[in-house]
């Protein structure tokens, strides 16, 4: 493990290595907030960029954790049909407190609580994507399918 990584990085380096997957953190100068911006700093499409966005449910005050491509959008109303609860956008403490990341640096696994899970569908039209490690000048690459496999959710069709 890279101990010279920010705490959150080195969270998500220690999951990915625990659970069998061998690959690094970046550290990038550019910021890797948006799909656009990693996409840029790393040199491919902004469709292999994993978007990591954090939902609340209504009712229950849970988060929910929707993956998908860079270049999609996300259906709240699907996402809403799928949990059959309704859903809206997770403040930035609501993200920091309950993911222990920040906006625009989410991992896709190694929360503080475990969220609901949904991933896109569209993710398996590549073999291998980028996602964001814990802050928002961090990415990680990872064969898709073992994406999905750590993410622990569901694949399902939530693009709008």
């Amino acid at each position: 493990m890279n101990h010279e990584l920010p705490p959150a990085c080195q969270a998500v380096e220690r999951f990915l290595h625990q659970n069998g997957v061998e690959c690094r953190v970046r550290l990038l100068a550019a910021s890797t907030r948006t799909a656009p911006e990693a996409a840029e700093a790393l040199g491919c499409s902004p469709a292999q960029i994993v978007k990591s966005l954090v939902f609340r449910t209504k009712a229950s005050d849970r988060p929910v954790l929707v993956l998908t491509c860079g270049d999609n959008r996300v259906s709240e109303k699907k996402v809403a049909a799928l949990l059959g609860e309704k859903i809206g956008r997770a403040d930035a403490e609501f993200v920091a407190t309950r993911t222990g990341f920040a906006v625009g640096g989410v991992a896709p696994f190694a929360h503080r609580e475990p969220p609901l899970v949904l991933v896109d569908a569209t993710m398996r039209r590549f073999d291998r994507m980028w996602a964001a490690a814990g802050t928002g000048h961090s990415m990680f690459e990872i064969a898709t399918e073992a994406l999905i496999r750590l993410a622990g959710g569901p694949l399902a069709d939530i693009a709008g």
